[in-house]
């Protein structure tokens, strides 16, 4: 018999939940199903390799549908990290001359995810006796292709799986308890101010971020920018 190659094992917290993971850095079987997740140039294909290499490497029982799309990056960088080096290499463009820089290394054990702050207020007044507290959407309410015809379907479809609570006076009505329909129809029924409010509200959400320095080979000058998602990181 063949022997079995011993990997280490790691802890990291879950950014939304606060509790903490056991897991393993990926091996060739795992990176086999993110090249070829690559080399399609699909974002689908690449969110299924992520989640599917997550399943296989976190040995703490967890259920990927309830994890926020923040806490799946946060995780993969993670895992990346042990699996292939704390380092990877982008290839940004200059800000002053556009020259693209090539072999930019970012610092992965540095990335984080931004503006998940303990005391941010997830309620968002809509008139006097209704409001909504906003929950970061999950994988299990990803938008589908067909909820993404239009940018502004996009934008209905984004802030309608985003409702977690809605209170009418002292009636409380859950987002898990409501039909996908019901909460278009309440998205479809608000005032544009009211709509914009629950839109700013989403567009907060926590994600991944890395500021990111480097000096222009071209024309020489300093850039500042960051990088923010899973997709800057694998341009």
């Amino acid at each position: 018999m063949l022997p079995k190659i011993a990997t280490p094992k790691y802890d990291m917290i879950v950014p939304s939940t606060g509790k903490s993971i056991t897991y393993r850095p990926y091996v060739v079987k795992e990176e086999k199903i993110l090249l070829i997740a690559l080399e399609s140039q699909s974002d689908e294909a690449m969110e299924n390799a992520v989640i599917d290499i997550i399943k296989q490497c976190v040995e703490t029982p967890i259920n990927t549908d309830t994890l926020t799309t923040f806490d799946i990056e946060f995780m993969f960088i993670n895992l990346r990290s042990k699996s292939v080096g704390e380092g990877i290499k982008v290839a940004p463009p200059c800000q002053h001359c556009e020259e693209v820089n090539e072999d930019i290394k970012v610092d992965l054990d540095k990335v984080i995810v931004k503006g998940l702050e303990e005391d941010v207020d997830m309620q968002v007044k809509i008139t006097d006796d209704i409001s909504v507290d906003v929950a970061w959407p999950t994988m299990k309410n990803k938008l589908t292709e067909a909820e993404m015809k239009t940018g502004t379907d996009t934008l209905i479809n984004m802030v309608a799986r985003s409702i977690g609570t809605i209170y009418n006076g002292v009636e409380t009505f859950s987002a898990s308890d409501s039909s996908k329909k019901e909460l278009l129809e309440f998205v479809e029924s608000l005032g544009s101010d009211q709509f914009n409010a629950l839109l700013t509200k989403v567009s907060e959400a926590p994600q991944l971020g890395y500021d990111l320095e480097f000096k222009c080979k071209a024309c020489g000058e300093d850039n500042k920018l960051e990088l923010k998602g899973l997709s800057d990181f694998f341009q």
